[in-house]
């Protein structure tokens, strides 16, 4: 902060001009507001009037040209859709006729007059002629069905020339010979004059009539001869319950398809959609739809366009009415109505955008009109705008002025409250409450505190300080503690410097200050020598202490000539009977015959031993555990014997090993202890301990170490 003639910039005397000019800011808004209001508000209607025809405009308008649309599109497509519709059930009507004639024929087959038919004669060309086709190996002069089938040729013929989008009735037979009533024979032959056999019983028409067992209509396909696009509708024939033959007629298409293309004008038109969901019909370049009758054709039911994929499946189920579906990007109007006679719809397609055309040029015109009328309401208020400068410019002066005056003599006691605590943080000196802080408001509310808080502080001081002492009291007293434990278990090695044959060592890294875990060996006579190794329960100084008694004790009972077993239960029963805190150990004890290499051990709740045999692989030994020590009185336990050979080792651990936990929350594991003491096998008990610290200290990475480490080898040489 600075002062500059009396006025000090950036403290109170700042702040509270700010406030001021700010306050008055806020009151000359609000006048400006008012004189601006009864313009502002003309304005305001005239926008909102706008706004309101507009919408109304283009609601209304898109409203009507909506229900026009739909009314227009969903009665039109119903026309198209009945006028196919007719075709295909008179073509089907014909089609049952010829079924129940043949079938007539074949159940009175007896009684019928067989007649002949020929092969077809290209000289025939232009006439309706009944012609024999037959396919490849197919003798057709033996077929038994062609003689009786002649005798329809007559009323096939009539069908055929009652229509013009009859192409071919016929019928064919499951032993591949056929009848065709057309006016074309020439076709029927290839380039060297050849009749060209026909696979009856291959054609669609036939296979689809055979499964179905009922009229049916094929899908969109080539006719065998003239390759030309057609449909067929076809029937079976059954003689004695037994299929023999097909009856149908071809439908050329192509009026249907010139009638379909013709119809795209001004962004709409009609398409056709199979039972399969393929486009069959549609005009070129229409944007949006691509006929393919092909097999490897897009079934648009199972389009990734959702709208598009549900407006087809119900297209081919019942008439749609009028939907709205985004296609590419771009919106259309649909409508569709299914054929009643094949599994066909058809759909009427308008370009949405299209639509909305006449909205558009309406809304651009009004708009046109409005802005010539908001632009007289903008020039009056910029003149107004300029005037309200002048009114401000002025407020501002006089406000700066009062606020110069008065903000002083609020803001003195302030400013000689903070030098006395600045002078306090520097000296030391306590804050004191003086005549010049009482002022009956906030300023003497504030020094009032400062001055309990000052009071306060020097007794937290006072407080802190002997918290400090008794902190550093108790940090001496547990760094004796983890000394203590740390010199009471075997720390000199070698640890038998006569005993060669045998070389062993072991480590224990706390948690804590102190740890609950504890190894021990001591030679019980020249050939016996004991092993420990155990995990009290809890960590601190309560498992420390509790770890000094079970060492004490387990080593005075095996010195006496115990057995492991005998030992355990010897401990167990000293602690039971004086453990109000109940707490327990986990131990591992066994003795080692030197001379024999045998490891006489029983195991109270701890972990496995790891063992390996001489120029062998480390393995866990999963021996027989028995209850932990000071868990139930009484309890026994049962021993067993390892051999180790001249060469052979011994690893004993407690649970902090396998259970270090890294960052991701994953343990060490026993699998990954035992790759990691295979990996350092050939070393002796000294150097393997650190190496398998380091692999733990690796996997564990940032963790926190949560239990202790605790770890015994020995090597017999």
């Amino acid at each position: 902060m600075k002062k500059i003639f009396g006025f000090t910039i950036g403290g109170l005397n700042h702040k509270i001009l700010q406030l001021v000019l700010i306050d008055m800011l806020v009151l000359v808004a609000v006048f400006i507001g008012m004189m601006y209001y009864k313009d502002r508000t003309l304005v305001d209607v005239v926008e909102s009037t706008r706004k309101e025809q507009q919408d109304a405009i283009s609601t209304i308008s898109e409203d009507t040209l909506n229900q026009v649309i739909e009314g227009s599109m969903v009665k039109t497509n119903a026309l198209q859709s009945h006028i196919a519709d007719t075709m295909f059930r008179s073509i089907k009507k014909d089609v049952v006729t010829l079924q129940t004639l043949a079938e007539e024929m074949f159940r009175n087959k007896d009684i019928i007059v067989p007649g002949e038919v020929s092969l077809p004669d290209p000289a025939n060309d232009g006439k309706i002629t009944a012609q024999v086709l037959y396919a490849e190996g197919v003798d057709y002069q033996k077929s038994q069905y062609l003689p009786i089938a002649s005798r329809m040729t007559d009323t096939m013929a009539a069908m055929y020339g009652s229509s013009e989008y009859k192409t071919n009735v016929f019928i064919g037979f499951e032993d591949g010979t056929h009848i065709s009533v057309d006016s074309i024979s020439s076709d029927k032959f290839d380039e060297n004059g050849k009749l060209i056999t026909f696979p009856v019983c291959d054609r669609p028409w036939y296979t689809k009539a055979a499964e179905t067992g009922d009229v049916c209509f094929t899908s969109v396909i080539s006719d065998m001869y003239t390759g030309t696009e057609c449909v067929t509708c076809s029937a079976p024939v059954y003689m004695d319950g037994k299929l023999i033959g097909v009856v149908g007629i071809d439908i050329f298409l192509d009026a249907v398809n010139e009638y379909v293309k013709s119809s795209f004008s001004n962004g709409s038109f009609i398409c056709i959609i199979d039972g399969s969901g393929k486009v069959i019909f549609s005009p070129d370049d229409n944007g949006i739809f691509t006929v393919d009758v092909s097999e490897n054709a897009e079934d648009l039911r199972k389009s990734e366009n959702k709208e598009l994929a549900d407006f087809v499946t119900d297209a081919l189920r019942e008439k749609t009415g009028l939907r709205t579906v985004n296609i590419g990007g771009s919106e259309y109007y649909l409508a569709a109505t299914p054929l009643s006679s094949v599994d066909w719809t058809v759909v009427s397609v308008v370009i949405k955008e299209v639509t909305r055309v006449p909205t558009t040029q309406l809304l651009d015109e009004y708009d046109r009109i409005n802005e010539k009328a908001t632009a007289a309401f903008r020039d009056g208020t910029a003149a107004a705008a300029q005037a309200m400068l002048i009114i401000t410019v002025c407020v501002f002066v006089i406000s700066i002025t009062g606020v110069v005056h008065f903000a002083g003599k609020i803001v003195k006691p302030i400013e000689s409250m903070t030098a006395e605590i600045i002078e306090g943080s520097r000296t030391g000196k306590l804050f004191e409450m003086k005549d010049e802080y009482n002022t009956d408001d906030e300023i003497e509310v504030l020094a009032r505190s400062f001055d309990d808080l000052s009071k306060k502080t020097r007794q937290y001081i006072i407080d802190i300080t002997e918290i400090t002492k008794e902190k550093e009291r108790i940090g001496t007293e547990l760094g004796l503690a983890r000394k203590i434990q740390a010199d009471m278990l075997p720390n000199i090695y070698p640890a038998f410097p006569n005993r060669p044959e045998i070389d062993i060592y072991a480590t224990m890294t706390p948690a804590k200050e102190v740890g609950g875990d504890f190894y021990d060996f001591f030679l019980i006579d020249d050939d016996h020598l004991g092993m420990v190794m155990a995990d009290v329960s809890g960590k601190g100084v309560p498992a420390a202490l509790f770890m000094m008694m079970s060492k004490i004790l387990i080593n005075n009972y095996a010195m006496q000539g115990g057995s492991p077993a005998q030992v355990l239960a010897q401990t167990n029963n000293a602690i039971c009977k004086k453990n109000d805190e109940e707490m327990f150990v986990t131990v591992w004890f066994g003795v080692l015959e030197i001379s024999t290499g045998k490891i006489t051990a029983a195991n109270a709740g701890h972990e496995f031993p790891v063992i390996r045999k001489a120029n062998g692989d480390y393995e866990l030994y999963e021996d027989r555990h028995g209850f932990v020590i000071g868990g139930l009185a009484n309890t026994k336990y049962k021993e067993y014997e390892i051999y180790l050979e001249k060469g052979g080792a011994l690893f004993l651990y407690t649970d902090g090993v396998p259970e270090a936990t890294n960052t991701e929350d994953e343990q060490f594991g026993t699998d990954r202890l035992i790759e990691a003491l295979n990996a350092q096998k050939e070393l002796g008990p000294r150097q393997l301990l650190p190496e398998l610290k380091v692999a733990i200290d690796e996997f564990v990475g940032e963790g926190e170490q949560f239990d202790d480490l605790t770890m015994l080898a020995l090597t017999l040489i």
